[in-house]
C-alpha cells in the first residue's frame, strides 16, 4: 500500500466512523437538505485535500518545496472539514459559525492550491474548496 492509498483509507475510516451514527436515524429538521449538501461537500474536499496533499508530499520529496505552503492549507482544510461534517452530519447549534470559519480556510486552501493549477490533483483540490466554501456562505450567511 502506498502513502496515497494509506491516507485515503485513513480518511475514510474516519469520515465512516464519524458519520456512521448518523445515517442510523432520520430526524425532521428546517436545515436538513443544506446540511445534507454541505456534509457531502465537506468529504469531497476531504477526499480531494488528501490526494492533493500526497501529491504535494511527494513534489517536496522531489524537492519542489513551492508546494510546502499547499501542504500546509490542505492539512488545515482537512482538519476543518471534518469537523464542518460532523456538525452539519448533527445540524450542531455552531454550525453556522464553524461554517463561517471554514469558508474562510476553504478560501486560502483554494487559492494556495490554484497556484499549482497545472497539476490535476491541485486543481480538483481547489476547485472542491471553492464549492465546499459556496456551500458553507449558504449555512453561515
Amino acid at each position: 500500500m502506498d502513502r496515497r492509498d494509506l491516507l485515503l483509507a485513513t480518511g475514510a475510516a474516519f469520515a465512516t466512523a464519524s458519520l456512521g451514527a448518523q445515517g442510523a436515524e432520520t430526524h425532521e429538521h428546517h436545515h436538513e437538505h443544506s446540511d445534507s449538501a454541505l456534509v457531502h461537500s465537506a468529504m469531497h474536499c476531504i477526499e480531494t485535500g488528501n490526494i492533493c496533499l500526497a501529491h504535494s508530499y511527494d513534489r517536496l520529496a522531489d524537492g519542489d518545496k513551492s508546494m510546502a505552503a499547499c501542504a500546509r492549507s490542505i492539512t488545515q482544510l482537512i482538519a476543518v472539514c471534518n469537523g464542518l461534517a460532523v456538525l452539519a452530519a448533527q445540524q450542531s447549534p455552531l454550525l453556522a459559525q464553524y461554517a463561517a470559519v471554514t469558508a474562510q480556510v476553504c478560501k486560502a486552501c483554494e487559492d494556495e492550491c490554484s497556484k499549482h493549477g497545472e497539476h490535476p490533483p491541485c486543481k480538483a483540490c481547489a476547485d472542491a474548496c471553492k464549492a465546499c466554501a459556496a456551500e458553507c456562505a449558504k449555512v453561515s450567511g
